[in-house]
């Protein structure tokens, strides 16, 4: 069976610790979760299926700046939603 991926959550991964920094807020587990989760629901998914669309995604969103800004204005949205509503103690 292929492996299918969507490779906003890696994007979303890559930038999570760098914006987090910026915020002063709860990064634990839980709350890193809820803002992957809320992040990626507020981006267009990028799915793969094969080695080759892997690096033909990687590729496009390395030489087109605009993914990167997407992802990280998706994550500061999503720590700001968060860090208003912390769901655990």
């Amino acid at each position: 069976m292929k492996q299918v991926c969507n490779y906003m959550e890696v994007l979303v991964e890559k930038y999570l610790d760098s914006v987090l920094e910026e915020w002063d807020i709860c990064k634990c587990e839980k709350c890193r979760k809820d803002i992957t989760a809320l992040a990626l629901n507020n981006l267009k998914p990028m799915y793969t299926s094969t080695e080759s669309g892997n690096v033909y995604v990687k590729a496009n969103t390395y030489f087109n700046p605009q993914y990167a800004a997407d992802v990280v204005l998706a994550i500061n949205m999503a720590t700001k939603i968060v860090s208003g509503e912390v769901r655990h103690e």
